[in-house]
Order: C-alpha cells, then sequence, then structure tokens
C-alpha cells in the first residue's frame, strides 16, 4: 500500500495534467455544496413539515412554522431586530431585481439611480432596463483596486436620486466597498441605500443596526444552503411595490407559496454561518493569503482587486499575456479542469467570441488584460494542501502555454 501510495504521488507531481483523480473545488463564489444539516432539515419538511404555509389548517402551520424559524436564523445572521424584515425570494437576483423595480414602480415619473460600474449583472440588467425607460443613472467609477471614492457618491447625488445600490463585495475580483461610509452619505441626504451581500454574507460580520442600510440582498447556496432561495432584508418602513401579484406572502412583497424545504435548509446554513463565522473566516484569510503568495512566484500571473479591503476567501488574478483563446481565464479553466480542478474566469464567451470582462475593464485594464482573469474561491473543505497543488498545476499550466515567456515576470 505504501508503495502505491507513493508512486501515485510521484506520478501526480511529474505528470499532473494527466490525472484527474485528484479533485479539488476551488468556485465556492459561485456556489456551495449544500451541508448536510441544511439537508436534514429540507428532508424533514418534505417527508413531515409538507404543507402549504397559507393554509390554516394544522398541516399548514407546522410547513408555517418552518419558515418563521427560518426567517429568525437568517436575520440573525444580519442582526436584523425584526424577522419580519426578511423577505424569502427564490436567491440573489430575485432580491436585487426586487429592489430595483420595486423602488422605481412607486414613481410615475423615472427619477434618478445610482449604482457602481462593478456591480453584478443581477443589478446592472434591471438598471439597464431603467435607463431604456427614461431613468438618469450614474455609474459611480472605481479606482484600480475596484473600489468606490465615497466623495464621488457625494457629488452624484442631486435632488431626484431615490436609491443608491452598491454591491458590498464583488464577486470576479473580491474587493469589498465602504459600505458604511457609503450608506451614511445616502442617508444623510434622504436617499435610500442598498447593498448586495450575496458574497460577503456568512464570510464577514454584517451588522444591519450598525449598517446605514435600507435594503440588503442573500443567497442561501453561497452560504451552503440550497440553490433556490435567498432573501431580501427591507428595513421597517420601506415601501416596495412587489413584482409578483397574487396571494401576498412574505408580508406582501413576494407572492407564490413558499419553498419550504428550500427555506428551512437556507435557515440552518444562515444559522451555522454565524455561529462558525469568528473561526472560519480567519481560516479563510489565511488559506487565501498563501494562495496569494504562491501564486505571486509564478511567472505573468498578477493579482487583481484590492489586497487589503478583500472577501476572506477569494483570490483573483490576471495572465500578464493574454492572447485570446490561446491563453485567455477561460483557457485556465478548461485546462485546470482536466487536472481535476474547479475554477472560474471573468471573461464571458458569446456567439463563439470571447468577451472581456467588464469588471475588469471597468477597473481600466485593457481588453487584452480583462481576457486573462481567472477567480479561486475558497471554502470550508478547501485545504493549505489544495491551495498548494493548485498553484503548482497553475504553474506548470502556465509554462507550457507560454514556454517563452515562463521564466521572464
Amino acid at each position: 500500500m505504501y508503495m502505491l501510495t507513493r508512486s501515485a504521488s510521484f506520478c501526480r507531481r511529474v505528470f499532473p495534467l494527466l490525472l484527474v483523480d485528484m479533485q479539488i473545488y476551488l468556485d465556492y463564489s459561485a456556489t456551495t455544496p449544500t451541508r448536510p444539516e441544511a439537508i436534514a432539515a429540507m428532508q424533514l419538511v418534505l417527508t413531515q413539515q409538507w404543507g402549504n404555509p397559507s393554509s390554516l389548517h394544522e398541516w399548514g402551520k407546522r410547513a408555517a412554522t418552518v419558515v418563521e424559524q427560518a426567517r429568525v436564523q437568517v436575520a440573525g445572521l444580519i442582526n436584523a431586530a425584526s424577522p419580519e424584515s426578511i423577505i424569502f425570494t427564490s436567491g440573489g437576483t430575485e432580491a436585487n431585481n426586487l429592489v430595483i423595480m420595486g423602488i422605481a414602480r412607486l414613481y410615475a415619473v423615472p427619477q434618478h439611480i445610482i449604482i457602481s460600474s462593478v456591480e453584478h449583472s443581477a443589478i446592472s440588467e434591471p438598471v439597464r432596463l431603467l435607463e431604456m425607460w427614461g431613468w438618469e443613472v450614474t455609474r459611480l467609477s472605481v479606482d484600480a483596486k475596484g473600489r468606490i471614492n465615497p466623495l464621488d457618491l457625494k457629488t452624484a447625488l442631486r435632488r431626484n436620486t431615490v436609491l443608491v445600490s452598491v454591491i458590498y463585495g464583488q464577486s470576479e475580483v473580491g474587493t469589498v466597498q465602504p459600505i458604511e461610509e457609503l450608506g451614511q452619505i445616502a442617508r444623510s441626504h434622504g436617499v435610500l441605500f442598498h447593498t448586495d451581500t450575496v458574497q460577503a454574507a456568512g464570510r464577514l460580520p454584517i451588522d444591519v443596526q450598525q449598517l446605514s442600510v435600507d435594503l440588503l440582498s442573500l443567497s442561501s447556496h453561497k452560504i451552503y444552503g440550497p440553490q433556490g432561495a435567498g432573501a431580501l432584508y427591507v428595513r421597517p418602513g420601506i415601501e416596495l411595490i412587489p413584482l409578483l401579484g397574487g396571494g401576498g406572502q412574505e408580508m406582501g412583497l413576494r407572492s407564490g407559496t413558499q419553498a419550504v424545504p428550500a427555506i428551512a435548509g437556507f435557515g440552518v446554513a444562515a444559522e451555522l454561518a454565524a455561529q462558525e463565522l469568528p473561526i472560519e473566516t480567519p481560516r479563510l484569510i489565511k488559506l487565501r493569503d498563501r494562495a496569494f503568495a504562491l501564486l505571486a512566484e509564478i511567472p505573468g500571473l498578477i493579482p487583481t482587486g484590492d489586497l487589503d479591503h478583500r472577501l476572506p476567501h477569494h483570490v483573483s488574478v490576471y495572465t500578464k499575456n493574454a492572447d485570446g483563446e490561446k491563453l485567455s481565464g477561460k483557457t485556465l479553466v478548461r485546462q485546470l479542469n482536466l487536472a481535476g480542478i474547479g475554477i472560474s474566469a471573468g471573461a464571458a464567451c458569446h456567439s463563439g467570441k470571447l468577451s472581456p470582462s467588464p469588471i475588469l475593464l471597468a477597473m481600466g485594464y485593457s481588453e487584452k488584460a480583462a481576457l486573462g482573469g481567472i477567480r479561486l474561491t475558497l471554502g470550508r473543505d478547501t485545504t493549505e494542501a489544495d491551495v498548494d497543488w493548485t498553484a503548482m498545476v497553475l504553474k506548470q499550466v502556465l509554462q507550457r502555454l507560454t514556454p517563452d515567456l515562463s521564466l521572464v515576470k
């Protein structure tokens, strides 16, 4: 057995790209595996608490109890004083759309809205629709690290500004925005403030009683809950027009029978994320910094995002010598996948043509550089060995793809 183990280890060192039996998942910002405790809660609902929460009989009451318990658990993750301020949705995208469209529909005449230039598409796309309908939109610029200057928000505010929405932690480059300061600026001018915390919640402490936020988006499957569930925190007194008409569930803001099993799993995942955060966040930061140190030794890889104000689990770089399909972020994703390692890229492929990352472009990178971004995001199952192995494989991939540049920084 020892000889077999040593032989396999030797082969991995010499021929890592030919072996796929070693599976390393480093795409936790895309989704996380549903934790066993959440699965157990979902199974209980599916088998014993499967009633319609709106029904008045015992079956409905059992399901309603599950939903309200999850509401308390999710509220606890962000220290919301009132569980009724948590509105369950199908995910972060719906929560974001409910904010943008729910505010916009309050006004008969188009107004002014402010977002950052590095928002997730779940914000930027509905805002683009508003712009087509006559709304004025200001997109706050960011520096080369992807961070907003709060003074720019002060300058951008107008008399008809009705909403500011800024992402808490950027999913592609990991930069964390000065949300507390931005929220204070918006509140001092009487403007509603929303933040998308899909990437940050469960990884950074978030307290809505400390932050000057009126609306905040969450997602279950980013914190080891099931896919298909999310939530919007709505500060008491804030008015929204619902996107869906129907039975008036979720305090009248999200009609439709609640997905009780998914909500139950979301609640459990939120409660456990809050409990584990003091230990898990420092562990992730240590792994993240180790990964950056190892990648810094690889010629041609340049860090992206803000290294000081950063999501604890997030590592992002770009390939200095990106050159279309020959060497792009997408190419590296495919190559590492062959080696059994899952990462992601920022550039997108549309109709067979590779498009640069809009986030890197907004940060001032050239189109060529914006083709070469990759993201490694860490999670509960990530170990030092995983980080070390991935760095070694990535180095070998780059040496193979760019042998003439492999020894030059």
